[in-house]
């Protein structure tokens, strides 16, 4: 059996090309990883405002789709594994779930084409379930794919190398952990970019199928380059899944020990040795010691829980921000590129230079106090997160409850006006000017009066739960309520509306024509400056504005205004109805600083202590277990957005914050009890025993002859 195994290695470990000590085959694997990570951290990184702003979700229902999908992408890795290792091998499933995957990323990109549905050509998809149901597949058959592929493509990297590449395979390692952050980090700079791009058949909007698209596209790409290095492969046949013997081991041990749960029946050191009547000694060790570490498993699932909610409410909190740095402009979902570009910087920094000098200061900084204080880390970056929110909430407008009404009044007459409302105090408008902010009324019917001579009155009814504008006209008699936007406008656009006080039809670019006396409707213009063209038969002017994010004006033209010159921005006046986003995402730097700090405290650090604790054939049972805390984590979040619904933000992040704070108590008490154990020497110890037991038969046997031999010549 030994010189069987022996020739099936050395059949599989085939002599293969080499490129400066390198099988070339690497290189086929390292592109393909590049262009794979690219697809996957492209695609997610627009997923949420994917679902905010063209499915039209909000923002609890975007976090909750977001998480499953990234909960289902770290539970399908134990799938590919069972398939790889049972099954298929690692060359084919790594095929054939990657044309799952590829045609999941197409699916999702043609999910995001508006004009598929858009019959009446207005820029918005008639048919949003449509979508919605191309998009949930397209997700699925990438979850399927991206978790499939996870553990086989590093593992089928390692099987290219001969025993006497170690130092080739130690940098192949690095390189391809590398090739994830690179793809990743060009990947959530470029896929934004392109999301902000407008372009369609028939109307101009925020280009996600481009931004979608591209991500497919390298997806297509990183099939095509895995299968073109195919000859050059070491393909190895399936080995058997431990993950299957370890659960019929633990299976078999619990069945055992309820038959034998009577008392009658002796007690056993550990339950696992329930196990001793059909399994192998030093496989049941092997487990006890992968249980040993599982069990402090149970309270990591909550750091995940606030680690990937950056690409969800953190983003989403972007939106709200300006991203104006400048000589650029950054996208919401872009200032997710700053975890990368931590990680690429903090990982050496700290494993060179932190690390080592807590070391020489003669602390005691073990794997386990790490990893704690790498929770810390996470749950400062969501106090941080939450004190930009209580920031950003206090330039967010008051809009009025279900039992109130809002009124704005504007003065489009020439000159001054004295307007008396009962229950409020006089209110004094200059001509083409309005009362600063929105006057609140508990009550819907409301009766207005004017200075004008005679004394104007008039009963309005004003609309409850609504923000609603009194335009007094320069025929003061024909004053009227105009409907006022009710949110911020969406993706950092402004939305913009003209009051013509003309007696004559106007148009303006963008907007189109405006009857005399009457308010157009809102129009979303972009950030930046934009200069608009007014036309009245045969006169025309221009006016320049420049705008923040997330803003709202109303623009007054005046009866007189003056068409001489063509630059006619100054008898324009513009109002803010709505604050522009005025917190800078600069602020959201701190928190991704701090997060990043605890990934790298508590997330490299984990897996390191994990694979230092188990034996070496147990490495795919622990990375299944550590991928499944990722998902549980995920899942938290899932039910908080759903079941939670606090009513502020910054009240989320605090208790998220407080939640990981107490499981990194509980935490911290349980590797204060664990013991650091060697996996090797255990393991030399038991098969030691197991060498020494035979032996040990063999001299009772001979003894009981010799003690038969004696009693027979008495």
């Amino acid at each position: 059996m030994p010189d069987e195994k022996m020739d099936e290695k050395k059949k599989n470990k085939k002599k293969t090309a080499e490129c400066c000590g390198y099988p070339v085959s690497i290189f086929f694997i390292v592109v393909n990883e590049f262009c794979e990570r690219f697809s996957y951290y492209g695609m997610r990184a627009v997923l949420v405002l994917y679902f905010r702003y063209f499915l039209h979700w909000d923002d609890d229902l975007a976090t909750s789709i977001y998480h499953a999908f990234v909960a289902l992408c770290y539970l399908t890795p134990i799938l590919g594994a069972i398939i790889a290792d049972s099954w298929l091998g690692k060359f084919k499933t790594i095929i054939y779930l990657s044309i799952v995957y590829a045609a999941g990323q197409v699916i999702m990109a043609v999910s995001t084409v508006h004009d598929i549905t858009d019959s009446d050509r207005d820029g918005t998809p008639d048919n949003l379930t449509f979508h919605m149901a191309l998009s949930m597949l397209g997700l699925i058959l990438i979850a399927l794919g991206t978790g499939g592929i996870k553990p086989c493509v590093a593992a089928f990297g390692g099987d290219q190398f001969q025993e006497h590449q170690s130092r080739q395979l130690n940098t192949f390692f690095s390189v391809f952990y590398l090739c994830i952050n690179a793809g990743s980090l060009l990947s959530t700079l470029i896929t934004p970019v392109l999301r902000a791009q407008e372009c369609g058949i028939y109307s101009q909007q925020k280009c996600y199928p481009l931004a979608f698209g591209v991500p497919a596209a390298l997806m297509v790409i990183s099939l095509v380059v895995f299968i073109a290095g195919s000859g050059m492969y070491v393909k190895r046949d399936p080995e058997g899944n431990i993950m299957g013997a370890v659960c019929k081991c633990i299976g078999f041990a619990i069945r055992n020990r309820f038959r034998h749960r009577s008392s009658r029946y002796p007690k056993r050191e550990h339950w696992m040795d329930w196990a001793e009547e059909k399994y192998d000694k030093l496989l049941i060790a092997q487990i006890k010691m992968v249980l040993k570490v599982l069990f402090l498993y149970i309270p990591l699932p909550m750091f995940w829980t606030l680690f990937d909610q950056k690409g969800s409410r953190w983003t989403l909190q972007a939106t709200t921000m300006s991203g104006d740095f400048g000589a650029f402009i950054l996208q919401p979902d872009q200032m997710q590129t700053v975890n990368p570009i931590f990680i690429l910087t903090m990982v050496p920094i700290m494993d060179r230079i932190v690390f080592p000098l807590i070391q020489k200061c003669g602390l005691n900084f073990s794997p386990l106090k790490r990893m704690t204080v790498g929770m810390l880390f996470a749950a400062m970056a969501f106090v941080s997160a939450a004190l930009v929110q209580v920031e950003i909430d206090k330039t967010l407008p008051n809009f009025p409850s279900s039992s109130e009404s809002q009124l704005k009044v504007v003065n489009m007459g020439n000159n001054p006006l004295i307007v008396t409302i009962p229950t409020i105090e006089p209110l004094h408008i200059e001509h083409l000017q309005s009362t600063e902010e929105y006057l609140v009324f508990d009550h819907q019917d409301i009766t207005v009066s004017l200075n004008t001579n005679p004394v104007i009155t008039k009963a309005l009814s004003l609309i409850k739960g609504q923000r609603q504008t009194l335009i007094i006209p320069s025929d003061p008699a024909q004053m009227y309520l105009q409907e006022d936007i009710m949110s911020k406008p969406d993706e950092g656009k402004n939305a913009i509306r003209f009051v013509n006080g003309l007696r004559e039809v106007l148009n303006v670019t963008d907007v189109g024509s405006i009857e005399p006396s009457t308010v157009s409707n809102y129009t979303m213009v972009l950030q930046g400056t934009r200069t608009f063209q007014l036309s009245s038969n045969e006169k025309i002017c221009k006016f320049s504005a420049t705008f923040g994010f997330g803003a709202s004006y109303t623009f007054l033209i005046p009866n007189n205004l003056t068409w001489s010159d063509l630059e006619c921005s100054n008898s324009i006046k513009k109002l803010e109805d709505i604050k522009p986003n005025s917190v800078h995402m600069a602020l959201q730097v701190p928190q991704y600083f701090l997060i990043t700090t605890g990934e790298v405290m508590f997330s490299v650090t984990g897996l390191q202590f994990s694979y230092s604790q188990a034996p070496k054939n147990m490495k795919s049972v622990l990375q299944a277990g550590w991928l499944c805390t990722n998902a549980v984590g995920n899942i938290i979040v899932l039910i908080v957005a759903e079941l939670g619904k606090l009513p502020k933000q910054w009240a989320e992040y605090v208790l998220f914050a407080s939640l990981l704070v107490a499981v990194s108590i509980i935490f911290s008490f349980m590797a204060y009890f664990y013991t650091y154990i060697d996996p090797d020497e255990i393991e030399a110890q038991i098969r030691r025993e197991q060498e020494l037991q035979p032996e040990e038969k063999n001299k009772e046997t001979a003894q009981t002859e010799e003690q038969e031999v004696k009693q027979t010549k008495i």
